[in-house]
């Protein structure tokens, strides 16, 4: 009897919410099953399209930063947050009324507390080491933060990895390899740096904290809805990010010559942003911290093709290869998608991702953008 039921069970999706469930198509058990469904394809392409996000906001500081010679983060990081907090307060208030709010507050407000302050603090000092360190520098610290991910994944979110994950990780941190090579190559100076221990130290500190901040979130957003989250992120990012301005950037601010391009890039900085921090609850939901800091790579790539319109930068021929290497990489890594962490949500429409195996995380995938739409 306990046999049948559990062969029946075998068969059938683990339900992504309390009052669904969903029947695996019968199809073939091939290891590369899931990366030929449309779902698949639908989180390669949400974390390229994150990374480009991610990538315009880079190059648009660096535009503040050389033209406009405005190098605020704090102050950047603060009118973002702040846009975060104006747009999903008041959703979250809507939603649950001022009373679970303030409830919200009292029992959680301290532990999204930490998610900001880590996060505002990884954003500060990946920004601040570029005026010290080296690019070659930049580029290899800013791929700790994988290890970070995968260590405090399986830690604390208990995430069991197949080896293949392992060598996809491994394959995506090639690329970055083959990216230096090209840059030796073609003659960039990749040792020049201003004060490379201090740029290096705090290139290390924004990894570490980018791969905590990544943690943390992906297991509040499968906890609790999204537009509490980033509501939260934003109110906490608000007001340490202010503290920031005000103790650090006051006199640089006061002292800056804003004009309307440098405005403009400034909000555009601001919207970019704001499309990373928006999007990223999915992508965390349907693949994990891990997958995005691999997704992330890319943007080495990325940022080389907005230099090479914008500024004329010289292409070598290796940096298509580099990102091939991380486009492999990331598929290599989904060959066999990594069990998820079973956190159940706080509330009453809560949504459970377990990934059992390829099928199921191809059926659950599907079923979990809908799911999330409505906790969106």
């Amino acid at each position: 009897m306990s046999s049948d039921k559990e062969k029946s069970l075998s068969h059938t999706a683990i339900p992504i919410s309390r009052h669904e469930t969903s029947q695996i198509p019968p199809s073939s058990k091939s290891k590369f099953f899931f990366l030929f469904t449309k779902e698949f394809f639908f989180i390669l392409l949400w974390g390229q399209f994150i990374s480009l996000c991610c990538t315009g906001s880079i190059v648009i500081v660096t535009a503040l930063t050389i033209n406009h010679h405005i190098s605020l983060p704090a102050t950047l990081s603060f009118f973002m947050y702040t846009t975060l907090t104006l747009i999903y307060t008041p959703i979250t208030i809507y939603k649950n009324g001022i009373r679970a709010y303030l409830r919200m507050l009292k029992i959680r407000g301290w532990k999204y507390f930490l998610l900001a302050f880590v996060d505002v603090e990884a954003n500060y000092f990946g920004i601040k080491a570029y005026a010290y360190t080296s690019i070659l520098s930049t580029i290899l610290l800013d791929a700790w933060s994988i290890p970070v991910c995968v260590i405090l994944s399986i830690l604390f979110l208990r995430v069991k990895y197949h080896w293949s994950q392992y060598l996809g990780v491994g394959i995506c941190l090639a690329g970055i390899g083959v990216l230096i090579e090209a840059d030796f190559k073609s003659g960039k100076d990749m040792y020049y740096a201003v004060d490379p221990i201090k740029g290096d130290i705090l290139c290390l500190i924004s990894a570490t904290f980018f791969g905590i901040s990544n943690v943390i979130e992906e297991y509040y957003v499968r906890k609790r809805p999204a537009y509490e989250v980033l509501g939260q992120m934003g109110f906490w990012g608000m007001i340490i990010s202010g503290i920031h301005v005000a103790i650090l950037e006051r006199s640089e601010l006061t002292n800056a010559a804003w004009t309307g391009p440098s405005i403009s890039l400034a909000i555009s900085f601001v919207v970019t942003t704001i499309m990373v921090y928006v999007g990223l609850p999915l992508l965390l939901r349907l693949s994990s911290a891990t997958f995005f800091n691999l997704s992330f790579l890319t943007s080495d790539f990325y940022t080389l093709i907005f230099s090479w319109f914008l500024f004329k930068t010289v292409m070598h021929v290796l940096y298509p290869l580099a990102a091939v290497c991380t486009i492999l990489g990331l598929l290599v890594f989904y060959i066999y998608p990594a069990t998820q962490p079973v956190i159940k949500c706080d509330d009453e429409d809560s949504i459970e991702y377990v990934v059992s195996d390829e099928e199921t995380a191809a059926t659950n995938t599907s079923e979990s953008v809908r799911a999330l739409n409505r906790s969106l």
